[in-house]
């Protein structure tokens, strides 16, 4: 391609599953013909390897630019226990930083795209009168929650968590219990809650909202946000990472496995780069698997303090100690029918293999479309952040997912996670989910083909950005 490319910026919150989508978008975007950079702000607590996923991004796609902008200092001390307290003074504080990179940059950008943590960027944009758009790394169903957000404060006085059960109602979505809101909404005193609040309202400032997944499977929820009054939206998923096998730690070892496991055989759990079980879950789900029968490939990563009663919230854990952490004798009597491999697997390329027949997973957004683009059915088994609403929607409206009962509990048992197992594994109901499983998957591949509504929005957005507008 001849001439100047235009330049556009794209600003994710910390986070591996923020920043994992963005940075499938900019690989879109610089394929249009955009000049893409990717800004970078280091945390202070861990968010997985974020580092090794930078480093291997610019490796494998150079046209690429990475800026880490330097950290703003120490941050005040929040009385919120919740890491998003921290992101959101993590990013205000770096608006700065952001500045004076975009009016160094040596071409002035057309566009910056934000996550929906980055919201006090807009300051930014429209000080160096920039449009400025939303990414959003979640569903529509959940931008739809965010933008009634504010209006929902407004008429009630008491919090999420003493509402109980109490249905909300949003556009576009099944009622959700008032206690599967995001996790850091849930105590209207917390001070989160009030950040959360003040990043809803300013949704309604950007120049459209890029959303992270396909209008056929949300198409309630993509009307709702199609409102004529909210700035446009295009939905541009599933954006999910390249089918990697995987070069390091566990990833030669797992998909060789599952080479040798017949087809649909293998249920594959995984709860994402921060998910982490108690150590008496760890052995329940242990247990649960054991007494299932059923082939499976379990990611265990060590439980919050490595499992020796410390309090580590916002670090790394240690590399698990499968023999200390896990029930004993586990490894030795599910060897050959099941595999546990340490703290990570190539998650889409696991879930693309044909052995894979089922996804006990967290309900994060990028492991539920990758679930989706791979036709593989869910057990959802809801952690943290906005995963309880994802549950909701991926059982009730989009009937994708069985939830594991027990998830909104201290403990999910050994008997329910042998029941769901076999029940995905085993019954007419599991096959059935599976074959809905399986027109997901083509509708998703349908929407990113030539023409389709997914490629259709993004030639859109590209359009829009080289027009500056």
């Amino acid at each position: 391609m001849s001439g100047k490319r235009t330049a556009v910026v794209l600003y994710p919150s910390p986070g591996m599953g923020h920043l994992v989508s963005m940075f499938e978008l900019a690989k879109l975007l610089d394929r249009h013909g955009l000049s893409v950079t990717v800004i970078i702000v280091e945390p202070h607590y861990d968010t997985g390897s974020t580092a090794a996923f930078v480093a291997r991004s610019s490796a494998s796609n150079p046209s690429v630019s990475f800026r880490v902008l330097p950290r703003p200092g120490s941050l005040p001390r929040s009385p919120s226990r919740h890491r998003e307290a921290l992101a959101i003074d993590l990013l205000r504080l770096s608006n700065p930083e952001l500045r004076r990179f975009l009016l160094e940059s040596e071409s002035p950008p057309s566009a910056l795209v934000l996550d929906y943590f980055c919201g006090d960027a807009l300051d930014v944009s429209a000080e160096l009168r920039i449009p400025a758009y939303y990414f959003f790394t979640s569903g529509a169903g959940v931008l739809s929650v965010l933008l009634g957000f504010p209006d929902l404060h407004s008429r009630t006085a008491a919090s999420f968590r003493e509402m109980g059960r109490s249905p909300l109602h949003f556009p576009g979505v099944p009622p959700l219990p008032a206690d599967h809101m995001p996790v850091p909404m849930l105590d209207r005193d917390d001070p989160v809650y009030e950040g959360l609040l003040y990043l809803s309202r300013r949704l309604r400032e950007a120049e459209g909202y890029i959303v992270n997944t396909l209008e056929d499977l949300e198409p309630r929820a993509v009307a709702a946000i199609s409102d004529g009054a909210l700035p446009p939206n295009f939905c541009v998923g599933p954006l999910v990472q390249p089918r990697d096998r995987g070069s390091s730690r566990g990833g030669p070892e797992c998909l060789a496995w599952l080479d040798a496991q017949p087809e649909k055989s293998v249920v594959f759990l995984c709860f994402g780069s921060v998910g982490l079980l108690s150590s008496e879950q760890l052995k329940e789900t242990a247990a649960g698997l054991e007494r299932s029968g059923q082939r499976f490939l379990w990611v265990v990563r060590s439980p919050p303090g490595g499992g020796d009663g410390s309090d580590r919230p916002y670090e790394a854990p240690p590399e698990p100690d499968l023999e200390r952490i896990l029930p004993g004798g586990f490894l030795e009597r599910t060897k050959g029918r099941g595999l546990v491999v340490k703290s990570w697997a190539p998650q889409a390329a696991v879930l693309e293999h044909g052995s894979v027949g089922g996804f006990v997973t967290h309900c994060g957004w990028n492991s539920t479309l990758e679930a989706v683009a791979s036709g593989v059915p869910m057990v959802a088994w809801p952690m943290y952040a906005e995963q309880w609403m994802n549950k909701v929607f991926l059982v009730e409206e989009m009937k994708l997912a069985v939830p594991m009962e027990g998830y909104d509990e201290d403990v999910v048992s050994a008997e329910e996670v042998e029941r769901k197992v076999r029940w995905l594994m085993e019954s007419e109901g599991g096959a059935e989910l599976r074959a809905r499983a399986e027109r997901a998957k083509e509708r998703a591949a349908a929407s990113l083909a030539e023409g389709g509504k997914s490629k259709v929005a993004l030639l859109e957005v590209v359009e829009r950005m080289k027009r500056g507008i």
